[in-house]
């Protein structure tokens, strides 16, 4: 039984056109047999014979052009149409296939082209949570400074700014807040742009190992502050030369310094190691910091995401940091990994080109 299903969910064109020939045969032959054994119908079997094999030939070629003239023609108008939505300006599209494949072929058409349409929606319904998420976390982001910065000028403009005591404490935490609003305004341009293509990256050759020491510099005075060590590992490459942009090289190894620094513990260590593979150097920058959980690795890198938001907004910074490193390492096409345990620390590590010896 399942071998006939199969059979006849199989028949072409000229097939289906050869049974309903054959049935029309046969019906003709039942039809005419009895009228002229009836003696109602006064022609030969000869004759009746000839106008049966006519019949069964003209039914022959009446569905076939039916199938072809009509069927097909819709059938490639449907192929034609999904080629159209499928290929990329400029594509020329395949030949259309004809014949008893042109079903067979427009039906995996068809069934690739409603799972594409299917990806492109749940892409869509992805983004729109994504762009939800956003337009909450950055109304959050702004509201605090936003209102902090009104309660301050409030305070000052009802007789505060009368009073010697709390005029410029008030004007300075004001100015505070005004600041995080400009480096939060700052940091979404710079993602925009990013995202864009607007950023184009001025590449050129230098050593890691220098630029490490200068982010190391910066960075001094706040490591000190919870005696946290910054060093390069030992067995690392030295010099290191690579080809990509300093300047948001720096950004990102400041990025990460920084943020080893401000969820590390008192007296840990920060360090940042660089290993040579091949044509491209391996930089980590390794902390013994308070670590991050497994469900909270995949969001890391989003914008605007905390593990522990209250901290993070006592630390000070944007939220966006992690997410303008990731562009930049992706900019200069390459990926960004994130290894973590929590109470043990965590290892961030990219790939950037190596400098062709000149």
């Amino acid at each position: 039984m399942n071998f006939l299903k199969t059979k006849i969910k199989n028949l072409g064109p000229r097939d289906v056109a050869a049974f309903a020939a054959v049935l029309t045969g046969i019906v003709w032959l039942l039809f005419a047999g009895l009228l002229k054994l009836s003696g109602r119908l006064p022609l030969s079997w000869g004759m009746l014979a000839l106008l049966g094999v006519g019949g069964v030939l003209c039914s022959y070629g009446i569905v076939l052009y039916l199938f072809r003239f009509y069927i097909y023609r819709k059938v490639k108008l449907i192929y034609k149409l999904i080629h159209k939505h499928k290929l990329k300006p400029g594509a020329q599209p395949p030949p259309r296939p004809a014949g008893r494949d042109a079903l067979d072929e427009v039906e995996r058409e068809v069934g690739a082209w409603i799972e594409q349409r299917n990806e492109e929606l749940d892409k869509l319904k992805s983004w729109q949570n994504y762009r939800r998420r956003f337009l909450g976390d950055i109304s959050h982001e702004l509201k605090t400074p936003i209102f902090n910065i009104q309660g301050y000028l409030d305070v000052l403009l009802d007789g505060g700014l009368e009073d010697p005591d709390i005029n410029r404490r008030y004007l300075e935490r004001a100015a505070k807040n005004v600041e995080r609003l400009s480096v939060i305004v700052q940091d979404l341009e710079i993602i925009s742009r990013m995202e864009s293509g607007e950023l184009l990256l001025d590449k050129c050759k230098f050593d890691l190992n220098e630029l490490v020491e200068e982010v190391f510099e910066d960075m001094e005075i706040k490591a000190a502050e919870k005696q946290i060590s910054l060093s390069v590992k030992a067995g690392s490459l030295h010099p290191c030369k690579v080809y990509a942009d300093k300047d948001n090289i720096r950004r990102v190894l400041l990025n990460l310094v920084n943020n080893s620094i401000k969820y590390g513990r008192e007296g840990g260590a920060t360090t940042i190691g660089f290993y040579d593979m091949e044509r491209h150097v391996l930089v980590e920058v390794t902390d013994n910091g308070i670590g991050i959980a497994e469900k909270h690795l995949p969001r890391v890198f989003e914008r605007f995401f905390r593990v522990d938001k209250s901290r993070s907004r006592e630390q000070g910074g944007t939220g966006l940091g992690l997410a303008i490193v990731k562009h930049i390492i992706e900019a200069h096409g390459h990926n960004i990994h994130l290894r973590s345990t929590p109470g043990v620390g965590s290892t961030f590590s990219f790939t950037l080109d190596k400098a062709k010896v000149s």
